[in-house]
């Protein structure tokens, strides 16, 4: 029995199908049996260019519930809502703002999720409560068309319990969610590799409420003056009473290990990574370092994994939260971490790192 199945009833257990798609030409066939799922009333996990997405009807509450029972994630976590057409906005928000029309423009389809005033005909549970919705269109070629063939949009947060590293492969849904929902689409490894920006478009300026594969650069080019949310740098926990979109106010993105996050100037970093990392092998813990290439070499621990160049910043975040679980699979006790400029998409791959850490954040 997988870890997922484990913690579920038995009369609870699903028949988990896992069917392989390909993403560049998705199979009408295969994609019409997962929208049927959907337009049922069912739950079925789908590539997006970011991560995987665990999808039910939108405008479905009990579709909607099945969510959050899968991936026992609590009731007040607003889910974002997918769309395959931009028509659709005015749909689901009340108002769409001028400044909304040129973001969709520029940014979707893509990794951008946009948070308006939400429409009547927004289930509250898909809006964790609130009175906004939080809106994107996939540019997968598979996420798309499904949503497509549903002729519904799909609510989907990550495809993970909730609190684990987000899945950028179908084995990592497998992994967490074998047993208990009903469709696995299986299209490889996913592109961006952290989820999409989430703006709230209702505030002036508008805010960052989660950084992710559009970066702050590029939305001022379309925007002018924005604001970060004060949980998208935070280097300790922020308490916040709502949640106003998914990764702000529950434990995120975390390995079983526990995580220590370096942060400072490369050089120092790599000589505190490796104090750290000799302190805790010391004590008999097994632990593992998560660098980049151009220090890799330094450290002479038995597990060591690399994000890849330091100026890559693309290839970091698209095998972050694979590496993450990586070192689950290697048993290791401790991850100890080296941190990177907030730069581009360094913001959000410092985001994710420092959630994953619990904030247990050393400076070099």
């Amino acid at each position: 029995m997988s870890r997922s199945e484990g913690s579920l009833p038995h009369s609870e257990l699903k028949r988990t199908r896992i069917i392989r798609v390909d993403p560049s030409n998705p199979e009408t066939e295969l994609i019409q049996l997962a929208a049927n799922i959907i337009k049922s009333g069912g739950t079925v996990a789908f590539p997006t260019e970011t991560v995987y997405g665990l999808g039910a009807d939108a405008l479905n509450p009990e579709a909607v519930m099945k969510i959050f029972r899968a991936k026992e994630r609590p009731p007040d976590n607003p889910i974002i809502v997918h769309i395959s057409g931009k028509e659709e906005v005015r749909r689901l928000a009340a108002d769409v703002p001028e400044k909304v029309l040129e973001l969709t423009e520029r940014f979707w389809p893509g990794p951008l999720t946009i948070v308006l005033k939400a429409s009547e005909t927004v289930p509250k549970v898909t809006t964790g409560g609130l009175d906004t919705v939080a809106i994107r269109m996939p540019s997968h070629k598979v996420a798309f068309t499904l949503i497509r063939e549903s002729g519904v949009p799909i609510a989907a947060p990550s495809a993970n319990l909730a609190g684990r590293p987000s899945p950028t492969t179908a084995e990592h849904v497998i992994e967490d969610l074998a047993g208990r929902i009903d469709l696995i689409l299986d299209a490889g490894p996913t592109t961006v590799g952290v989820e999409s920006t989430v703006i709230d478009m209702t505030k002036n300026p508008p805010v960052i409420l989660r950084p992710g594969g559009t970066t702050p650069e590029e939305l001022r080019m379309v925007l002018g003056r924005i604001r970060l949310h004060p949980t998208v740098r935070a280097r300790r926990e922020i308490r916040i009473e709502r949640a106003l979109s998914p990764g702000m106010k529950y434990r995120h993105y975390a390995p079983k290990a526990e995580v220590i996050l370096v942060e400072g100037k490369p050089d120092a970093i790599t000589r505190k990574v490796r104090e750290v990392a000799d302190d805790y092998a010391k004590m008999g813990k097994s632990v593992g370092i998560l660098t980049f290439d151009e220090s890799k070499i330094t450290y002479d621990h038995v597990i060591v994994k690399s994000l890849g160049s330091r100026r890559d910043l693309k290839m970091a975040a698209k095998k972050v939260f694979g590496l993450l679980r990586e070192f689950d699979n290697d048993r290791v006790d401790m991850i100890v971490a080296e941190g990177t400029p907030e730069k581009g998409l360094g913001l959000a791959i410092m985001n994710r790192l420092r959630k994953a850490s619990g904030y247990r954040i050393v400076r070099a």
